[in-house]
């Protein structure tokens, strides 16, 4: 078979770009060779409806291994009884919660999408505002902080039968603790989309969601620096608050529940090479290696807002306890859009974000999201940083200015030569 050159020249050109640029984005990050390797393997070839010892076709005991594998380093990881690693992306995990928990016309309880939020906690464009009657709380105007006051009027007020916490652009810690106190109060169950921050938790970090959240999800990408995809937790299994029972008569766990949402009920065959690559990203975390990286995202992400801040940056809540920052443009009279549109011409990735109580669209948006997980991967330091602000600055400040931005951008792929990524490609 002849061998692909378009697709292959167009992959050729994506590992330059991711080379030779700045990786903002706070939801990106770069694998492993190996994981890499792994999500690029003969398991590809593999169908696998069902779950280990469990399948509904033959030839599958060496990828029960792999999923097998995948579960028990996850496990490991988070302290966890309950592992599920099909979910194809983080927003399926959401789903198979939703879909395991509640009937349509269900109140949730959600971070408004504008606020730093996702869009499946709720969102009207999104299944999960359109199957079920979602409620938002928000952040604090003036500090930026999540507006637990308002959280716990909304809940009294809706009685939603499920609570999200976690979000896609909020920089600081969470009260857990203070969300189940509430949910307990009128019979709620919670769950933490700990997708961004997910990394940072498994090293101790940050605080942990799994004394108080009865479900936990995430994306494996991001700060876990795995494959695409996603995953469900449980701190401890429990008996379904249903009455559902099996052919025998037993209760059914939660897990057979949550289970049976992946698969049958939002999924068909899982994807065993990204199941593989994720038992490789797994193995990774366990290592100490991990450890030092997860501080040094923090590090940086404190040393990057320390330099935005003494640029005249305003950091939604003045700071970041993670991996991530939202800055608000307005102080400086360029929109999200233009921001991100010049950026890119420099090689520098990240994205516009709206940000709360923004006053344009989220199509142009007033900020900008940043991330750390990605450069430290890349092997920054936090004295790197203030090179990396100088020339988000200088490209911002002079976001028309096609010459400067193109010295830029020399800038930038000089660099970034120092930071050797994928030699062995």
């Amino acid at each position: 078979m002849q061998r692909d050159t378009l697709v292959f020249d167009i992959i050729n050109k994506e590992l330059a770009r991711q080379r030779h640029g700045i990786e903002l984005i706070a939801s990106e990050n770069f694998t492993s060779l190996q994981v890499i390797q792994a999500s690029g393997s003969v398991m590809t070839n593999k169908y696998a409806e069902g779950y280990p010892g469990r399948r509904y076709y033959a030839g599958c005991e060496f990828v029960d291994q792999t999923e097998q594998l995948a579960i028990d380093r996850l496990k490991q990881i988070f302290n966890c009884e309950y592992a599920n690693v099909q979910p194809h992306s983080g927003a399926q995990a959401n789903a198979a919660i939703t879909l395991a928990l509640l009937q349509p016309g269900d109140k949730i309880l959600g971070l408004d999408l504008s606020m730093g939020g996702h869009l499946t906690h709720g969102s009207p464009v999104n299944y999960s505002g359109k199957t079920y009657e979602a409620h938002f709380y928000g952040v604090v105007k003036e500090t930026g902080l999540i507006d637990y006051d308002t959280l716990e009027q909304k809940a009294r007020q809706h009685k939603p039968k499920l609570i999200f916490c976690g979000a896609s652009a909020y920089s600081r810690d969470w009260d857990y603790a203070r969300i189940r106190k509430v949910a307990d109060e009128i019979g709620a169950f919670v769950q933490c989309d700990m997708a961004h921050p997910a990394g940072l938790i498994a090293k101790g970090l940050l605080s942990s969601p799994f004394e108080h959240c009865h479900f936990v999800t995430s994306t494996t990408h991001k700060t876990l620096r795995g494959p695409r995809g996603g995953i469900i937790l449980m701190k401890k299994d429990f008996e379904n608050p249903f009455g559902l029972k099996d052919v025998k008569g037993n209760i059914r766990m939660m897990s057979n529940l949550l289970d049976m949402a992946v698969f049958p009920g939002i999924q068909g065959g899982p994807l065993q090479h990204i199941i593989a690559a994720k038992a490789v990203a797994f193995g990774e975390i366990l290592s100490d290696e991990f450890t030092v990286y997860a501080q040094q995202v923090i590090t940086n992400a404190q040393a990057m807002a320390k330099a935005f801040v003494e640029k005249g940056y305003q950091l939604i809540s003045g700071g970041t306890d993670n991996h991530l920052m939202l800055i608000d443009l307005r102080n400086k009279n360029i929109s999200g859009k233009k921001a991100e549109q010049a950026l890119v011409q420099a090689d520098i990735t990240l994205n516009k974000n709206m940000v709360p109580f923004d006053d344009k669209s989220a199509f142009v948006t007033s900020g900008i999201r940043v991330g750390t997980a990605a450069i430290t991967t890349r092997g920054m330091k936090e004295a790197d940083m203030q090179f990396v602000v100088n020339v988000v600055d200088k490209v911002l400040m002079n976001a028309d200015d096609t010459a400067l931005i193109n010295s830029v951008r020399g800038e930038v792929n000089e660099f970034m030569k120092q930071f050797v990524l994928y030699p062995e490609l």
